[in-house]
């Protein structure tokens, strides 16, 4: 199974441009699924998300719709296989004005239970203590959904944290897990030895950034779980490529294959 996460860069830049190189890119990856990041809609009825998942033939859910400026600003999850149930719960702080969610799907493939959960934390490079409570409330969602004798919780999302953060190491097990006796694999270091950075340089939308080369994009995988099922069989990062001279968005995509068989 191929899984797919980006954050798609919301109604900035050069929007209307980027709509074409993003659809085309997403059409490359071909995944079973995607979790977007920084997605649009508007009260006048324009759908990035409705619009994507038809041309795409894919199911979708997104988080609730806020608007701001006639626009809303947000999460969702689209998928080749039908989405049996859905949840979107809101990250602390929840009396905060930029709300960050946590999109859970769980889809439903050919009777197998897959839980995916989408999510994007706060972005500020000194709210590091927010972020760990946030991944906090995201642990829960998990091990709500978590079955160590099923297929394992998928959960992806821009994290804007780096791996060595103590939001990260939460996740990973490098530091103390929120739930005990359960940790999430970090998909990318699994089969690269290249740093994997998302929010790169060489994107010509952060010429003036002043923090590049991070690796912010995750696709991680919950444990334990009945190997090989879960299992990372590839990764690697799409978006790089310009479209017809258009990059899509400031964050590169991370595309990840899983193995779906288990040796029971």
């Amino acid at each position: 199974m191929r899984i797919a996460t980006w954050n798609l860069w919301w109604r900035f830049g050069d929007w209307e441009s980027r709509q074409v190189a993003i659809r085309q890119t997403l059409e490359q990856v071909n995944a079973d699924v995607i979790c977007l990041q920084e997605v649009w809609s508007s009260e006048t009825g324009d759908d990035q998300v409705k619009e994507l998942a038809e041309h795409l033939n894919l199911h979708f859910v997104r988080t609730p719709e806020r608007w701001w400026k006639g626009h809303s600003f947000g999460n969702a999850i689209l998928s080749r296989y039908p989405i049996a149930e859905s949840e979107a719960v809101r990250l602390p702080p929840v009396d905060s004005p930029g709300t960050r969610w946590a999109l859970l799907a769980v889809l439903d493939r050919l009777g197998t239970r897959i839980p995916v959960i989408c999510t994007h934390l706060e972005y500020r490079f000194d709210q590091s203590v927010r972020r760990q409570e946030q991944v906090k409330a995201i642990y829960q969602l998990v091990a709500s959904n978590h079955d160590p004798e099923g297929h394992p919780v998928l959960l992806a999302g821009d994290f804007n944290a780096t791996p060595n953060s103590t939001e990260i190491r939460m996740i990973t097990g490098e530091a103390p897990t929120p739930v005990e006796g359960l940790a999430l694999t970090d998909a990318w270091p699994q089969c690269n030895e290249s740093p994997g950075w998302t929010w790169d340089k060489a994107n010509p939308y952060l010429e003036d950034a002043t923090w590049p080369q991070r690796r912010l994009d995750y696709v991680f995988v919950s444990w334990p779980r009945p190997a090989p099922m879960g299992n990372i069989a590839a990764a690697h990062l799409a978006g790089v490529e310009p479209v017809d001279g258009i990059t899509a968005s400031d964050h590169w995509a991370v595309v990840v294959d899983l193995v779906d068989g288990t040796n029971r």
